[in-house]
């Protein structure tokens, strides 16, 4: 796989990107746009599909559609909804297949149809984005899910998050969306931004808080949700971002051996997260050094058992 990833887009150090002719560079965003316009894994709707059909095709439309599909689990008060620890549960599904599955459960209607509130799927962040990513994949659009730090829920805090970006083709870049927000959240958190297209800082992918807690302009101990805190936790988003980028969103608490160790990053893994952190914010032209580093280091990867859990491939 690595040498097949490495020969269609022709991999190069970073001090000879400059050497990218505008046909290479065409070539790889192609390569690149397809790669995200598919399903992996988590996004494939399987057997759900058809239920997509009748969705708008169009960004803003999948979102209101989202909202009426999902509630967030530590919001569900606020719409009135008490959650039974049967329904708790709910968050641990992790394939959208599965989701759909629970959906029809719980309301039989078409998904076009805006279940009330104790109806919907109870879910977090994460959810929110990798559904709306597979709505969007299904409908042709590429799309991905991102994992790292929100800005806005807490003053002065970076807190973990999930959120989504599709390529938008009229204007040739990715457009960032947080689908967990609503009119009662927007409220709630004083958004005083267009979610549906975030100005850049309000989300930062865990690669942009790690660059800033290397450099100590970011506080680790800043950097997490609730207890949970530390360049520990920022690692750990970073490598569920690469993991995302790469088609596997993970649960927020899935973890492999590198996550699970909180000790003290060794130099060697130093550099390895520095590399990352640099791969997964520096744009489209770091795509295939992104891929090929992920395809060629089994640390990274996940593998998935039989089950509902995902175990590391060590």
């Amino acid at each position: 796989m690595i040498s097949m990833i490495v020969s269609q887009f022709g991999c190069r150090s970073p001090e000879n990107e400059h050497a990218v002719d505008s046909g290479d560079s065409a070539k790889s965003d192609s390569i690149m746009l397809e790669y995200y316009r598919t399903h992996g894994p988590v996004t494939d709707p399987g057997e759900y599909a058809s239920l997509y059909d009748e969705l708008p095709s169009d960004p803003a439309g999948l979102y209101e559609a989202v909202h009426g599909l999902l509630i967030h689990i530590f919001h569900a008060g606020r719409y009135g909804v008490t959650l039974s620890e049967e329904r708790q549960r709910e968050v641990q599904i992790r394939k959208v297949k599965d989701m759909s599955s629970r959906i029809l459960e719980l309301d039989d209607h078409p998904i076009t149809h805006a279940r009330n509130p104790q109806a919907r799927l109870v879910g977090n962040c994460r959810d929110f984005a990798v559904l709306t990513c597979s709505l969007l994949r299904q409908k042709g659009i590429p799309s991905r899910a991102r994992c790292g730090f929100g800005t806005y829920f807490t003053r002065g805090k970076y807190e973990d998050h999930w959120t989504c970006e599709y390529w938008s083709s009229d204007e040739e870049r990715w457009i960032q969306i947080d689908p967990q927000l609503d009119s009662l959240q927007k409220e709630l958190f004083h958004i005083d931004f267009d979610h549906l297209d975030m100005p850049a800082g309000k989300f930062l992918p865990a690669g942009e808080v790690w660059k800033g807690c290397r450099a100590g302009e970011i506080d680790p101990d800043l950097c997490g949700i609730f207890d949970l805190k530390g360049l520990w936790f920022v690692k750990d988003n970073l490598l569920r971002d690469l993991a995302a980028l790469n088609k596997l969103e993970l649960l927020p608490w899935d973890m492999n051996k590198l996550m699970e160790d909180s000790s003290e990053p060794s130099e060697a893994q130093y550099r390895l997260f520095d590399r990352i952190a640099e791969l997964t914010t520096a744009g489209n032209s770091a795509f295939p050094e992104m891929r090929a580093l992920y395809e060629s280091n089994p640390q990274l990867q996940m593998s998935e058992p039989e089950g509902s859990g995902l175990q590391s491939s060590q």
